[in-house]
This record gives structure tokens, sequence and C-alpha cells, in this order.
């Protein structure tokens, strides 16, 4: 038995003074509101109403029923309206994550808007390079840089970002320019940690075909910033995204290896736990990050 909504069936008998104009109340029929009422009556053992054929009235335990009754589905209801509310205004703390480089490069800069556009949302803001499970560590949406989309939440592509191999000039200089992939074996590179093998660069020729290059690391990192660092002082070959290093490109500090091949892309993606019944300060944090982030603005020219 659904004892809320035989609570309910049993007000609205008392309110209209009888079983069938509670039945059209509640777009019911007679019979169900009969059989919600002998329920009700047999989980409590005791009965609720006196009936007869002309008049119904109710016993001590009844009324007793009826005064908490009403107090109960009151409560339901403002409790009902006050979350309705929340889901149609973003409003409350929202607790994201995003990788570390990222975060502090493109998302950093977006608070301050999107804090004035909706100042009953407080953010909380986590910055781990390392993939949460945002359900069993309490985040609200994640923004993943990745490949392969997110098998266990719901995933919004917001923008792409490209990787590139690249060294600076000073290194080229004196180590010379790879020519082909295979040449990489005679160069330092430094290999990301949290890569199933560092050691090992998967790259598409002209065609979009797939190569696994053999690469010699001289340095492994679970951070982008510090290969990029490692780049600048003319230690080595990196790959990285755009997101990282495209300033640097821009500006000549980091210049293209071998730019017949590439890199597979990466999505930027927004993740959350599902798409049913999404919070609002979730919905306009997605629907606000798609905006600032359409079009890749770490790829722009100039």
């Amino acid at each position: 038995m659904d004892r809320l909504r035989a609570l309910e069936v049993f007000v609205e008998v008392v309110k209209r003074d009888g079983f069938a104009r509670a039945a059209a109340a509640l777009d019911t029929s007679p019979a169900n509101v009969t059989r919600y009422i002998s329920d009700l009556e047999a989980h409590l053992q005791t009965r609720l109403l006196n009936r007869s054929s002309r008049k119904m009235s109710l016993t001590s335990s009844g009324e007793a029923l009826y005064e908490r009754a009403r107090s109960i589905l009151d409560d339901v209801a403002e409790a009902e309206a006050i979350v309705g509310a929340a889901a149609l205004q973003p409003h409350g703390v929202l607790r994201i994550n995003a990788p570390l480089s990222f975060g502090v490069l493109h998302l950093a800069p977006l608070w301050a808007r999107f804090m004035r556009l909706y100042p009953e949302v407080q953010l909380d803001v986590s910055l781990i390079d390392r993939v949460v499970d945002i359900v069993d560590e309490g985040y609200d949406m994640a923004v993943r840089i990745s490949r392969s989309g997110s098998a266990s939440n719901v995933a919004r592509k917001l923008a792409t970002s490209r990787n590139v191999l690249c060294a600076a000039p000073a290194y080229l200089q004196q180590h010379g320019m790879p020519l082909t992939p295979a040449d990489l074996l005679d160069h330092a590179c430094i290999g990301y940690s949290y890569a199933a093998n560092a050691d090992e660069w998967q790259m598409l020729d002209q065609q979009g075909q797939p190569q696994v290059v053999k690469v010699r690391c001289v340095m492994h990192t679970n951070n982008g910033d510090t290969a990029r660092a490692a780049a600048l002082g003319g230690m080595c070959i990196i790959w990285q995204p755009t997101f990282l290093i495209g300033d640097d490109l821009r500006a000549g500090r980091l210049q293209r290896v071998l730019p017949d091949y590439r890199l597979p892309d990466m999505d930027v993606l927004a993740v959350y736990p599902s798409r049913r019944h999404l919070s609002a300060k979730v919905r306009v944090m997605i629907d606000f990050l798609a905006q600032e982030l359409a079009g890749a603005p770490w790829d722009a020219e100039g």
C-alpha cells in the first residue's frame, strides 16, 4: 500500500464528505477510494470512518489521524515546492572537479563571470589530474580531457583540443629536427605518467592511419606544466595539448615537430551522473562552459 497516497485519499474523503466526491476530486474511481480506505484501516487495525447509507462520520481514531494527516500532506507539499523551485532556479553549492592545468588556464578566468550571472550559486572547485568518481566523491559534475568519453557518466562535449609534438628552437638547433617518427628514438622526450604506455606514442600519418612510435623518455611526469617547462628550457621534445602550449607555439617559444604527423585530438567534456532530474545549477554551468569554450579559444590565431 502507498501510505502517503492512502492518507491523501482519506483526507479528501473527509473534506468532501463522501467517497464519490473524493473520487471525482482525485480523478479516480469510487472503488479505488474504497480500497485505499479499507487498506488504511487494515494497516492501522482500527476503524477510521463510520459509514451508513445516509451519513459518514469520523471515529475518534479517524479524527486524530485526520489532523495529523493534513499536517503531513502540507509538509510534503511544502517540501515539493522548495525542491521544485531549486530545480528551476540555479541555487546552492556546485562542486566541480577539473584537471589542474586546464582549470587554472581556461576555467579560473571564467568563474567571476559565472558568479555575476548566477549569484545564488556557490562554486566549490577542485583541481585534480586523476579521474575522480563523481558520485562517490560528492561532485555535481566534472570537466575532463579525454579521447574516450565517459563510460559511467553522461558527457557533453564542450570543445576539442589538438595534441602537438613540439620542442624549443634551442633544442632543435642543438639536436636537429627529426624527419620521421622513428627518429624520435634519437631524441630526449618526456612521457605522461598517467598514459597506458608513456614510452609509446600513437601518431596519425597524412592518411589518418595510426602508428605506434617508440620514444626515448628521459623523464616522466603527471603534469603538463612540468613537461612544458622542461621543453621551454631546451631539454626535450614533448607532446602536449594546444590548450596548454598554444600561446608558446604562436609566440615561437616552441616549434612544431613532425608537422606532417599528428596525435589524436582530445575532447573537452562536461561529465555528470545523469540526464534525469538535472539540477538547474549543473545545467546552467554546462551551458555556460559550452558557450565560453566554443571554438576552442586556445587554438585562436594571433
